[in-house]
């Protein structure tokens, strides 16, 4: 990421970061929840549709998100929490949407 350290530019960076299994991005499925700047230190916490995910999915989305903001200036680090039910209910409604079912 070339561009300045704000939240609207990493918004901007992630919001083509897609859902390995749903054609959606992290940002329309409401996995990316919040983002927090404070000099070179960005904060990025993600909401899970639940808790007990597998761990290989848990760290593929991490790693998705840390790794187009990463550069050598800046620390990244990702949260992880889960979603709220109506979170849930808009991710599973729009995952069923993309699936076609």
């Amino acid at each position: 990421m070339n561009e300045e350290l704000s939240e609207e530019n990493i918004r901007k960076v992630l919001s083509v970061v897609k859902h390995p299994a749903i054609d959606r991005s992290l940002l329309d499925l409401g996995i990316l929840k919040k983002i927090t700047v404070e000099e070179n230190r960005v904060t990025i916490t993600i909401a899970l549709p639940f808790s007990g995910i597998p761990k290989q999915i848990e760290d593929f989305l991490v790693y998705s998100v840390r790794e187009p903001i990463k550069n050598p200036g800046y620390e990244v680090e990702v949260k992880t929490t889960v979603m709220n039910q109506e979170e849930l209910q808009k991710f599973l409604a729009m995952e069923k949407e993309a699936w076609g079912i």
